[in-house]
């Protein structure tokens, strides 16, 4: 098949989206930064009772938190990403690609009907499914290009 056309007929659910590790929105900037840590992640989803609320991810740490001389006992709420742009698993792979790239994000939360987060899908996974698509070009690709050696390799 094309990969045009994988894009548009795939759905995100064919990604495989890592299981969402998720927090409260009750907890602390530390508290999330442990178990980012622990779980070796660099996403968090933030969720009241219902439904998700917000994203906190690694950047949102560095640039929001840290960088700004900021408690790391502040509750997260503080910094993190709002009403976060999500997908569903149903939709086209091309959608989250575009998502993507409009709002530069690595991670997009993967949402059901009821705004309920069940996965999270990552630019790692959509390079990966890209790779599949053109495994010879990618895996042949020099490291530069359009560099020329000045002399011949090997003995």
């Amino acid at each position: 098949m094309e990969l045009s056309r994988n894009l548009r007929v795939e759905s995100v659910s064919r990604l495989n989206p890592t299981a969402p590790r998720q927090v409260p929105i009750r907890a602390t900037v530390a508290e999330a930064t442990s178990l980012m840590r622990a779980e070796q992640v660099g996403c968090l989803l933030v969720c009241d009772a219902t439904a998700l609320v917000g994203v906190f991810t690694e950047r949102d740490l560095l640039c929001r938190v840290l960088g700004r001389g900021k408690s790391m006992h502040s509750p997260i709420v503080d910094f993190m990403t709002p009403n976060p742009v999500t997908v569903h698993p149903k939709d086209p792979i091309r959608l989250a690609i575009k998502r993507m790239i409009a709002g530069g994000y690595r991670h997009l939360p993967v949402t059901d009907d009821l705004h309920r987060p069940i996965g999270i899908l990552s630019i790692k996974r959509i390079a990966h499914y890209l790779v599949e698509h053109f495994p010879a070009t990618v895996y042949n690709l020099p490291p530069h290009p359009n560099r020329v050696p000045d002399t011949p390799e090997g003995a």
